[in-house]
């Protein structure tokens, strides 16, 4: 039977997650991998062309792939939108399997070489929870609804890999007050919009904010589309 690329990488992930809490996402930790796997190291690089960390990335993937799995089997109708938010948030970090691999995983995307892919990941996991629940926004608020979950997560994220707490229940506390703020900071916004001595202020940079449009995505009904993601 052919194995795929994406097989032969998901079985990488399988094999260095166990050499991931002792050496990191590191080039040992990847060769490890691929004498665990019994892979040609040249075909492993290929598949993964910077080694552990294309694998700190599916990683990443594997859990975002399984919270969305989890949006879509739990019925999540009668609860408040803000709720909703806070669930998936939840169903994300629940996803994780291992807290160390997590732990390593922030170490190495701290780094300013790798920084930007942890936060594209980052990114993409709050694009994967507004799309899940129904975003239909194409203007401006696409991208700030992304950058303020983009933050709360992050330092839910953060809390969660220190919090000992059973079922981790003051990360869950935590997290409903990072969306209680956010919910505040949008009335006040709101507000300040809605005041008629501030619209004189506000003209330009609303004018400058209605310029804005959301990425374009590509339709899935198109031939010859596989990804339809933007």
């Amino acid at each position: 039977m052919t194995v795929t690329y994406e097989d032969a990488k998901q079985q990488l992930l399988d094999a260095i997650l166990t050499h991931v809490p002792f050496d990191g996402w590191s080039e040992e930790s990847f060769r490890a991998a691929i004498a665990d796997c019994d892979l040609d190291e040249g075909l492993a690089r290929v598949i993964c062309p910077r080694g552990a960390v294309d694998l700190a990335l599916a990683f990443h993937a594997r859990g975002d792939a399984e919270m969305l799995e989890r949006l879509k089997s739990e019925d999540l109708s009668d609860l408040k939108f803000r709720d909703r938010i806070a669930a998936a948030v939840r169903f994300r970090l629940q996803a994780v399997p291992d807290r160390e691999a997590v732990r390593r995983g922030v170490t190495l995307f701290s780094l300013p070489s790798y920084a930007a892919d942890g936060a594209k990941a980052v990114w993409g996991t709050c694009d994967l929870i507004w799309d899940a629940l129904g975003d239909t926004s194409d203007d401006v608020n696409w991208y700030t609804k992304r950058a303020t979950l983009s933050g709360v997560y992050s330092s839910t994220l953060l809390f969660w890999l220190g919090d000992d707490s059973p079922d981790h229940q003051r990360t869950w506390e935590f997290l409903d007050r990072r969306i209680a703020d956010v919910m505040q900071f949008e009335k006040l916004k709101a507000q300040v919009n809605n005041n008629p001595l501030f619209k004189p202020f506000l003209a330009v940079p609303n004018w400058l904010a209605s310029q804005v449009r959301a990425p374009v995505r590509m339709r899935a009904d198109l031939p010859g589309l596989l990804n339809p993601r933007k």
